[in-house]
């Protein structure tokens, strides 16, 4: 499984308030949810992500409220992949829970560029920067994993094992 795509890259510290501000939270809708997908620190986000596009951010992406709003609506904004130096916990299990592939990979973060063209093997774990022509080794997903995320999130691939 592998994703590629041009990076948009965001700083240390990036919290769920940001991702998706509050005052949005009152729909369930997800295509209204990524209209204002990280708005409030990149007003031309939505407008300018594609679907494959990959977000890259330093450390500690995701921290603040547990709201699953936040994964979802970078996944619904067509983001295939967000790469990381770290995670806030919660935010990991809720991007996981939905199908979102997250990778931990200090290296990519500090020197993937925002509109770098970035490709990502799950498999391996492997993240190519065909930008610069670099590679850096990120975390591979165990098969488990694999399972959530090509089922499209944790329940389904639930409902796919109870067949």
């Amino acid at each position: 499984m592998k994703a590629c795509g041009r990076v948009h890259k965001y700083g240390d510290n990036v919290d769920t308030d940001v991702i998706i501000p509050a005052r949005y939270l009152n729909t369930a809708n997800m295509e209204e949810l990524a209209q204002h997908c990280m708005e409030d620190i990149d007003k031309d986000f939505a407008k300018n992500v594609q679907k494959g596009d990959i977000m890259v951010a330093k450390a500690n992406f995701g921290c603040g409220s547990s709201r699953e709003h936040a994964p979802a609506s970078i996944k619904a904004s067509g983001i295939s992949c967000v790469i990381a130096k770290s995670f806030a916990r919660i935010f990991y299990r809720n991007a996981i829970n939905i199908g979102l592939p997250i990778i931990e990979c200090d290296e990519a973060a500090e020197n993937i560029d925002d509109g770098d063209e970035v490709e990502i093997d799950f498999d391996t774990g492997l993240i190519t920067n065909k930008t610069k022509g670099q590679t850096y080794q990120g975390q591979s997903f165990p098969e488990f994993l694999i399972n959530i995320i090509n089922s499209n999130g944790l329940l389904n691939s639930l409902k796919k094992e109870d067949r």
